[in-house]
């Protein structure tokens, strides 16, 4: 299983990102998939998780809320993250999860680390002037 995530970098306030997580070596659609993000000194939290299919609506965190989009692409076993509105206190390191297929979907929203079956090695988001 690998996940190879994509798009961080450097942004100013009030700028937008669009990270993607491209996923290989299991059926892609068979899992539920996270975002999660780890600043330095801090825990790594969770960010938004999306279901496997397309009628259960994605989940959040408060600070993610109305500025984060997660979405997938079936096809191209991918998952993204757009970003809008980034703040300062969002930069971190942004890392894509994968749940095995026997997961539930409030596994991932319990927004915690031990869930998690598999890991991106993380692409880098910092937002400063």
């Amino acid at each position: 299983v690998r996940l190879v995530e994509s798009g961080g970098g450097e942004v100013q306030p009030g700028g937008s990102l669009r990270l993607s997580c491209a996923a290989s070596g299991f059926v892609y659609g068979d899992n539920i998939m996270g975002w999660f993000r780890q600043a330095p000194g801090k825990e790594r939290e969770g960010v938004s998780c999306i279901n496997k299919n397309a009628y259960d609506a994605p989940y959040y965190q408060d600070f993610a809320k109305d500025r984060f989009t997660v979405s997938r692409d079936t096809a191209k076993s991918t998952v993204y993250l757009q970003m809008n509105s980034l703040r300062p206190e969002d930069s971190a390191v942004y890392y894509c999860a994968a749940l095995h297929p026997s997961s539930l979907f409030r596994h991932c929203v319990l927004w915690r680390t031990e869930p998690i079956d598999y890991w991106g090695q993380g692409t880098q988001v910092t937002v400063s002037s």
